[in-house]
């Protein structure tokens, strides 16, 4: 069975539930936050593809690898957005919409990723897995080795964050803000999990979506300092003294 292709399918629908019900709690379930529900799904599609392409500059290979880049997804998803509100001339901003639905949604579409792809690095953790000796691109698999089981990290990461966003989306006022936090702590998370991942190094012991990441991490972490100075995190950290 297309483990795969169904567990991303079911991710798409749980998202967009989630971001249906975060919209009409927020008051902003109308046609334009739909459109720009229809430009992530868009720039979504083109930008796993066109991430996945480079990694073999292989037009043939333009649709087969496309889908395994879920970073080149993100950020077509972003880009896709920002592209149909410019379209409508729609001002608001959405990613505070998008954030849990996100989250939820990556957790259900990894699933499929753990069932089909490589798990990761050899490891002498008790909590090693074992892959089929036919999973694609997986010498441990042949050899029988326990890897490391990357994905589920990311699955209990994206929930984890869901829960979190749940928690503070009625602490954080600032719009925008929100995804921003998500966005951050994704691109910390991805980071380091990379060194447990099987992804190829390509300099300095580095994979291709670590280097990726870098000058997104510094320009996120300067986006939170100024949010930061701005007090938009304060009411995350208060305490309430009880009297």
């Amino acid at each position: 069975m297309p483990y795969h292709e169904i567990f991303v399918g079911l991710g798409v629908l749980v998202a967009g539930i989630v971001f249906v019900r975060e919209a009409r709690s927020r008051g902003a379930l109308n046609e334009q936050s739909l459109v720009a529900v229809a430009g992530a799904l868009v720039g979504g599609a083109i930008g796993m593809r066109l991430a996945g392409w480079m990694e073999t500059l292989n037009v043939k290979d333009l649709w087969l690898y496309g889908s395994r880049s879920i970073l080149g997804g993100l950020t077509g998803a972003y880009a896709g957005v920002l592209v149909a509100k410019r379209i409508i001339g729609y001002k608001q901003r959405t990613g505070d919409l998008f954030a849990p639905a996100v989250a939820l949604g990556m957790a259900v579409g990894r699933i499929g990723c753990h069932l089909t792809e490589a798990p990761g690095r050899p490891t002498d953790l008790p909590w090693g897995v074992h892959a089929p000796p036919t999973t694609p691109e997986c010498p441990g698999c042949l050899t029988g080795e326990a890897m490391h089981p990357s994905f589920i990290y990311e699955i209990i990461f994206q929930l984890a964050a869901f829960v979190a966003l749940r928690w503070a989306r009625h602490r954080i006022t600032q719009p925008g803000e929100l995804f921003t936090l998500y966005l951050a702590g994704y691109a910390v998370f991805r980071f380091f999990v990379e060194f447990t991942r099987a992804n190829e190094t390509v300099w300095l012991d580095l994979t291709r979506p670590q280097w990726f990441l870098i000058p997104g991490m510094v320009l996120l972490g300067v986006r939170l300092a100024y949010g930061w100075r701005r007090g938009y995190y304060d009411a995350l950290f208060r305490r309430e003294v009880m009297t």
